[in-house]
C-alpha cells in the first residue's frame, strides 16, 4: 500500500493532503517517487524550514555512576556490592536480583582477567586503536562481573581467555570511560 504525503521545502511533511493555501506542494509517494507538482495560488518560492532533531537535556550521573567516573579520572576502578555479596563492575545502582538500591562501593583491580574476547583485524576510524586489537570482557580483580575493554595485545596469538591484563590510563583524564585508553597484557612478574 502506498500512502501519499505532501511536502514543502526540505523535511516538513503534510500527511494525506492537508496543506495550506498559497504554498507550492509536491505530492510524493512514500516510496520516494515524485508523482506530480501542484501549484497553489501564491506561486514563486517554495517554503522551506530546517528540520533539526535534538534532545537538549543533561542527566546527572548520580552517586554510583558518578563515583565510577570520578574513580576513572583518579585511575581507580570502582564496583558496587550486591545484596548477595557479588561485586558488580561497572557499578549498578540497583541490585539485579531484588531491585533494591545499592550503596556500598568497592575498589577493584586495576588488573584483571580476560573472560572472553574477539579479535579486530581491521580497525575503523571510531575504534579506540588504529592497529589490530581485541574487544574483551575483563573481570577486574575483586569483581564478579566483567567490563568491556580494548586489549592491545599486539597479535591474535598473544590473546587468550584467562590472560591477565592491566589498564593503560589516558594522559588527560576527565571522568569518562575513555580514561582507560586500552588494556595491555600484564608483564611476567607484574600485577597479580
Amino acid at each position: 500500500m502506498c500512502r501519499t504525503v505532501y511536502r514543502f521545502g526540505r523535511g516538513l511533511l503534510l500527511m494525506l493532503g492537508i496543506g495550506r493555501v498559497g504554498l507550492e506542494l509536491e505530492r510524493v509517494l512514500l516510496s520516494g517517487a515524485v508523482t506530480e507538482t501542484t501549484q497553489g495560488t501564491g506561486g514563486g518560492e517554495v517554503l522551506s524550514a530546517p528540520l533539526i532533531i535534538e534532545y537538549p537535556f543533561k542527566r546527572t550521573t548520580g552517586p554510583i555512576i558518578g563515583a565510577f567516573l570520578t574513580g576513572l579520572r583518579e585511575k581507580v576502578l570502582i564496583g558496587s556490592r550486591a545484596e548477595d555479596g557479588r561485586v558488580i563492575v561497572p557499578p549498578a545502582e540497583f541490585d539485579p536480583v531484588s531491585g533494591r538500591d545499592l550503596t556500598e562501593l568497592v575498589e577493584v583491580g586495576p588488573a584483571g582477567e580476560v573472560t572472553t574476547w574477539a579479535w579486530v583485524v581491521t580497525p575503523h576510524d571510531k575504534h579506540p586503536l588504529d592497529r589490530p586489537f581485541a574487544w574483551a570482557q575483563i573481570r577486574p580483580d575483586g569483581a564478579d562481573t566483567a567490563m568491556l575493554g580494548a586489549v592491545d595485545a599486539g597479535t591474535i596469538e598473544a590473546m587468550s581467555t584467562g590472560m591477565r591484563v592491566e589498564p593503560v590510563w589516558a594522559e588527560e583524564r576527565e571522568g569518562h570511560i575513555d580514561d582507560i585508553a586500552r588494556w595491555v597484557p600484564v608483564a611476567e612478574g607484574g600485577a597479580a
